[in-house]
């Protein structure tokens, strides 16, 4: 049999924990973005991906799962969609035939293209409900831990 902890104590996890937060956040927000992107057949995560994807060179997977911070597979099983959709093409390497690089479409360029007027209006439906110094705290505390993050496994060698 378990031992219960005493409510007090789920109240100071509820009430006190980052993760919780960002998580509960995360999902408010996942979930806005859903229903906007909804009629472009497109979600918050593949939106976030395929703009990253908009860069002068085309980003290694593994490059592309540190900067999402997202393990590789996930981020493989997120790419299948888009390529089915023909939305992202995933090449060989022209220098390294073991590393693969990630593509946007012009299909992908022009739904991105389309998307992008979309997640300008959510947002600033966003920042509407915080002040200018709210929304910038917020951004910077939130770049903080993602750097963070990033910079975890920089350490462990693998």
């Amino acid at each position: 049999m378990s031992k219960k902890l005493p409510i007090e104590v789920v109240h100071e996890v509820r009430d006190c924990c980052l993760c919780l937060a960002t998580q509960r956040a995360a999902r408010t927000l996942a979930r806005r973005f859903d229903r906007a992107f909804a009629p472009l057949r497109l979600t918050n995560g593949q939106f976030s991906l395929m703009m990253s994807l908009n860069a002068p060179q085309a980003p290694t997977l593994g490059r592309l799962a540190q900067a999402l911070a997202m393990d590789r597979t996930t981020l493989t099983a997120a790419l299948k969609s888009l390529e089915r959709r023909g939305l992202v093409e995933t090449r060989l390497d022209e220098k390294d035939r073991r590393a693969r690089r990630l593509f946007l479409t012009h299909a992908g360029g022009d739904l991105l293209a389309a998307a992008l007027p979309i997640w300008r209006k959510e947002h600033a439906a966003l920042d509407a409900q915080f002040s200018q110094s709210e929304g910038q705290k917020l951004r910077k505390a939130l770049r903080t831990l993602g750097a963070e993050t990033q910079t975890e496994g920089k350490d462990v060698k693998a």
